[in-house]
């Protein structure tokens, strides 16, 4: 059949629906009617196709194993947050699942109850302590919480190439009553990397390119739906404007201001420091 504006759509839609998986076939057809459907809405011009395939080149060039321009687009354009929803319809009472985010580092090292991730990194001294329980409350004993965030500027590690070893990233194991406690520094709300496409997009216009301060957690225990999550800083600027769409209320958790003296890791320090607590509720799966 020969090819017009009409009927184009639906003889790609077909073609496409002829791959031999069926969820592919349902996957390519969908997506081919929805661009095409795109396309006719804007009246799409060439050189704005042509654009959009530039920004697509750049932003695969400029990812790396460090670094996922790709992730961060669809962090920024609120789909990683919609398919976290789609996927993740746990029970009320477990922990909401939240974005991944661009910036997780496979393999962390193992770190016993309290070890202190920050090693020595400047900044304000953070306990995070709490449990890991099922959605009876029942204890999840030896679950591993692999953690990271961003320092007392904002970067990650993986924002900064001259790091050759693990920089505030472990993997934490709840003990046999489900206890755990992470010793870090307190993270600091930060600006997504602005130096590549999805900076140069966000900066035409009013978006703040922001995140309010956070700890990221992943728990993947067999017998239970993964949990990818953070908790944020209560009062921390940007809770309602974060720009990956990733502030959920029950996420949101006090840093509670702690004198110097003992610690929840059984040591004594000599400066002030923060404490926060959260109890991790894994959903069976």
């Amino acid at each position: 059949m020969f090819v017009n504006e009409d009927n184009l759509t639906e003889l790609a839609a077909q073609r496409w629906a002829t791959s031999h998986d069926p969820r592919q076939a349902q996957l390519m057809s969908a997506l081919v009617r929805h661009l095409h459907a795109f396309a006719r809405e804007v009246e799409l011009g060439e050189d704005e196709w042509m654009a959009a395939i530039q920004w697509l080149t750049e932003a695969g060039r400029i990812s790396d194993a460090k670094r996922q321009e790709l992730i961060l687009a669809s962090d920024v354009f609120g789909l990683s947050t919609l398919v976290v929803q789609l996927n993740n319809r746990f029970a009320p009472q477990a922990t909401p699942a939240t974005v991944l985010g661009p910036f997780h580092i496979d393999g962390s090292p193992a770190a016993p109850y309290g070890f202190d991730m920050s090693d020595g990194i400047p900044g304000t001294p953070l306990f995070v302590t709490g449990k890991v329980t099922d959605l009876e409350g029942k204890p999840v004993p030896g679950a591993v919480l692999d953690v990271w965030q961003a320092d007392a500027d904002g970067a990650y590690e993986a924002q900064l190439p001259e790091i050759d070893e693990a920089r505030l990233r472990a993997k934490y194991q709840a003990r046999e009553d489900g206890t755990y406690c992470v010793r870090t520094i307190a993270p600091r709300g930060y600006a997504i990397p602005m130096d590549g496409p999805v900076g140069d997009l966000i900066s035409t216009t009013d978006i703040s390119h922001f995140r309010p301060a956070h700890v990221h957690f992943l728990i993947n225990e067999p017998g239970y739906e993964k949990l990818i999550t953070h908790l944020f800083q209560e009062g921390s600027e940007y809770l309602d404007s974060d720009v990956v769409f990733g502030t959920k209320e029950a996420l949101v958790v006090r840093f509670h201001e702690r004198p110097a003296g003992p610690a929840p890791d059984g040591t004594t320090l000599d400066v002030p420091y923060l404490r926060a607590e959260f109890d991790f509720v894994l959903q069976s799966g």
